[in-house]
């Protein structure tokens, strides 16, 4: 059975995974240590960089720490789409001197990063893009390890418990980055959080809600709607320890962006973040093929920020992001929790 449980937080707050920098040891380690949880971003590296990880921020706290991983989906791509979408993007990868990247399908090294996490333990596991198997779940659960399901749909959820998840993080349609959408091919579900903690919680005693958080009334209101805790990413963006690129830093307090969009552009799954001149431009043309069009616009996006340039690269943020600030995530998450 699971040693950690959810509920015995001193602060309801977790903090959540970004995977492809924002999420950092020490960003996981100093929401920890104010009594939240803290998350470690499972996807998108190597196995033994995720153990690297999480042995840095073993360092760093002794308090509770989850890891993220992302299931494998079925490849989805259409070879003729993957191909026309790099010919339309050629243009802009030669206006910043690199070529495309190569759109291949991969499963993100998850059945070596499962292992990993069974040697090294962390107090939670969570997945996103689906669920985990039934035998998985249960092979953490007999090493004392917790598991969390990101949900968008009350079907998504009952599959959730039924394979025997601990918690359910229900995910609204107002949180930045990926939604964790099972299907890969779905248009996400646009039920509010409101609607998707309550269908949560009528399958599950144990709810963490999710998306567009960045203010202590948006947590106090979840809580109120049987939330046991909230999950928090935008909010933590501009904090001190994250891990976020210059660009995005400013782009999240630049004037010229004032609204987020749900967009397939950059990674090939509808995923929420700041509305530029690439979403506009490439949203209409993207293909549904992730992670092959992450990978293809991979070094397209580094160029961009190498080069300062906003406007070709994903600034993943949630709706509430003009309520974030800087500072020391302590101060954030203390201030989230009406401390």
């Amino acid at each position: 059975m699971a040693v950690f449980d959810v509920r015995d937080l001193e602060v309801p707050i977790v903090g959540a995974p970004m995977a492809g920098g924002p999420s950092t040891p020490q960003l996981a380690a100093a929401v920890t240590d104010v009594g939240g949880l803290g998350f470690l971003a499972g996807a998108l590296l190597s196995a033994d960089k995720l153990a690297d990880d999480i042995a840095t921020a073993r360092s760093l706290t002794t308090g509770p720490l989850a890891v993220n991983l992302f299931v494998p989906q079925p490849d989805a791509g259409k070879p003729a789409e993957i191909a026309a979408y790099a010919d339309e993007l050629g243009e802009l990868a030669r206006h910043f001197g690199v070529q495309l990247g190569e759109p291949r399908y991969t499963d993100d090294d998850y059945a070596q990063k499962v292992e990993v996490l069974l040697d090294t333990k962390p107090e939670v596991v969570s997945f996103t893009f689906g669920c985990a198997h039934a035998g998985d779940i249960k092979r953490f659960a007999d090493a004392g390890v917790a598991t969390f399901g990101t949900v968008t749909t009350r079907v998504e959820a009952e599959i959730a418990v039924a394979r025997g998840v601990d918690v359910l993080v229900a995910q609204g349609p107002g949180a930045g980055g990926h939604r964790g959408t099972f299907d890969p091919l779905a248009r996400p579900s646009s039920d509010s959080l409101d609607t998707l903690v309550v269908s949560a919680c009528a399958v599950s005693d144990v709810v963490v809600a999710a998306g567009g958080i960045s203010t202590p009334g948006a947590v106090a209101a979840a809580l109120d709607l049987g939330a046991v805790a909230v999950q928090v990413g935008t909010a933590l963006l501009l904090s001190d320890e994250a891990g976020t690129n210059p660009v995005s830093r400013a782009a999240l307090t630049d004037p010229q962006f004032t609204k987020t969009a749900v967009t397939r552009a950059f990674s090939g799954r509808y995923a929420r973040g700041l509305r530029n001149r690439f979403m506009q431009n490439h949203e209409p043309t993207a293909p549904l093929a992730y992670p092959q069009i992450h990978y293809l616009t991979g070094p397209l996006r580094r160029a961009a920020v190498a080069a300062g340039d906003p406007h070709a690269t994903n600034h993943w943020a949630g709706t509430g992001f003009k309520h974030i600030g800087p500072g020391r995530a302590a101060g954030i998450v203390a201030a989230l929790a009406g401390r």
